[in-house]
């Protein structure tokens, strides 16, 4: 029996938390924000503590729902960044400068800027798919909070390229990063949700 319970348990990997990276949750988390979760860091340090976005968890609105001055031909998706500040408006991107005011995370990677820039990006007729992906809200951990709860082997800490942050089908990212960890990570990614009720 331990032996089997042996396979979901988190090897370390030797990488830590820090901002371009991203917390995978492990299968039995169960929590409305953060169950099967990919959430990319923006910050992590010891001053403010860690920062994210939930990636592949949608929202039914769009973007249109909430600014209706936005010309695109298509809906932009909406993503439920985490259950802080679920009333503000964040975004990630790979325009970089193109963007005032926006900050470098990773791998060409930003975070946040002028919006009333973006919002003249895309009603100019602009790609929105694979440049920029927008949350309402946020995640936050305290000092040492994210620690704790990855010493309690809540998260597995990896990395994505851009390609893989900035998708917006995001049906199977959890289960294809795990995937992409190899190992007994594999079988995380089978698992049912309610085991007990197979």
């Amino acid at each position: 029996m331990s032996q089997n319970y042996n396979i979901f348990r988190i090897e370390k990997n030797n990488i830590l938390p820090e901002k371009g990276r991203v917390l995978i949750s492990e299968p039995f988390l169960d929590d409305k924000y953060f169950g099967r979760s990919v959430v990319f860091l923006v910050e992590h340090n010891d001053i403010n503590g860690t920062m994210g976005f939930v990636l592949n968890k949608p929202m039914k609105e769009t973007m249109g729902d909430f600014f209706p001055d936005l010309k695109s031909i298509v809906d932009i998706p909406l993503f439920q960044g985490g259950p802080v500040a679920m009333n503000k408006l964040f975004f990630i991107h790979t325009l970089g400068d193109l963007i005032p005011g926006s900050h470098p995370v990773e791998n060409g990677i930003y975070f946040d800027g002028d919006f009333n820039v973006v919002k003249s990006y895309i009603n100019q007729g602009n790609p929105v798919e694979g440049k920029i992906k927008f949350f309402l809200g946020y995640s936050g951990w305290e000092q040492n909070q994210l620690d704790d709860e990855i010493s309690r082997n809540s998260w597995l800490v990896s990395k994505l390229d851009d390609k893989g942050t900035m998708i917006t089908e995001v049906e199977s990212c959890w289960r294809k990063s795990l995937i992409c960890m190899g190992g007994h990570y594999r079988s995380w990614a089978n698992f049912p949700r309610k085991p007990f009720l197979n």
